[in-house]
């Protein structure tokens, strides 16, 4: 009996994308919002006495470079389907993962490792749109950087689609 495999998105699936492209009208501007909320609240925290000359250099940056780090937790996370043809381990505990994370611990630990990998990449992208800014000290960057990383990690992808 041949197994079928079917590819699943991590957030949502890529084809409702293309069947129903208004998706993108609440996907893009919820996504900047909350990254725009993220960058102010750690402002605030911060005590910074400039926190819409920082907002307005910065929020953009954050915006698509958190697109581009979430594919790469993205591309993780479908190396998983690559070898499920070929092996029946396999299929069975990482194969699954983009719709049911919690189906066993390897493929837990494999959707960890593909929110991390995530977040590691939105740290050190908004570390580098940040040397621009010469309004943050140091500090702040990696504050900044940090805070980003932890909350606007893609943890979405811990969803189970059934």
């Amino acid at each position: 009996m041949k197994q079928s495999i079917r590819l699943y998105n991590i957030i949502l699936p890529i084809w409702l994308l293309w069947i129903f492209p208004q998706v993108w009208l609440i996907l893009l501007p919820g996504n900047l919002i909350i990254d725009c909320a993220v960058l102010l609240i750690t402002l605030l925290a911060l005590r910074h006495t400039q926190k819409g000359a920082v907002l307005k250099r910065l929020w953009w940056k954050f915006w698509l470079l958190g697109f581009v780090a979430d594919a790469a937790g993205v591309a993780w996370m479908l190396l998983g389907l690559l070898p499920a043809q070929w092996s029946d381990w396999w299929s069975d505990h990482i194969a699954y993962m983009m719709h049911h994370p919690f189906r066993s611990p390897v493929s837990f630990l494999w959707t960890l490792a593909g929110v991390a990998i995530a977040g590691v990449c939105i740290y050190f992208f908004d570390r580098r749109a940040m040397k621009s800014c010469d309004l943050l000290t140091g500090r702040e960057r990696h504050s900044i950087a940090l805070a980003m990383a932890i909350v606007t990690a893609p943890w979405l992808f811990f969803v189970s689609l059934y």
